[in-house]
């Protein structure tokens, strides 16, 4: 088995959410807990959650292809994600983005050579009138991100 216990303990509570029957109805989350465990959803990961729900893996892999939260190639320890929608691109999304890509050396979709930081270009996150937004590994949302305030964000996660 690729997961740990603690992961399948945590996948079978989600799975206890549903009923008799319908464990295919908890694959988001179980997902989601591979992912933290894992880094990112591997075939192979992607097939052991498949088998353990009891779907076809061609059901978690349209899932993961899907929802841009699942990264189905590794990824640094850090996935930066961008919002350049429309609200954030005129409060200056565009502009952080540029940024970050000088910052790090690397444009969307790439990793930086030290393997820490991953650069990807967001779709709208919910907070139009708090731009430029930053999402680090799909859960902590940062917002009002000045040159500044990245550089801050990027030393504090280097450490």
């Amino acid at each position: 088995m690729m997961l740990s216990k603690e992961a399948y303990e945590k996948i079978d509570r989600e799975i206890a959410k549903f009923p008799s029957g319908k464990k295919r109805s908890a694959a988001i989350a179980a997902m989601v807990i591979a992912q933290d465990e894992k880094g990112w959803l591997s075939p192979e990961v992607m097939q052991e959650l498949a088998d353990y729900l009891a779907v076809p893996a061609v059901a978690i892999e349209e899932i993961a292809s899907f929802y841009s939260m699942f990264d189905t190639k590794p990824v640094g320890k850090y996935k930066i994600t961008v919002c350049t929608n429309l609200p954030c691109e005129l409060s200056g999304g565009v502009q952080a983005a540029q940024y970050l890509q000088i910052r790090l050396g690397i444009g969307f979709g790439e990793t930086t050579h030290d393997g820490m930081f991953t650069l990807v270009e967001g779709e709208c996150m919910g907070a139009c009138g708090d731009g430029p937004i930053l999402l680090i590994n799909n859960k902590h949302m940062h917002m009002r991100m000045s040159h500044a305030r990245i550089d801050s964000l990027l030393e504090d996660l280097r450490k």
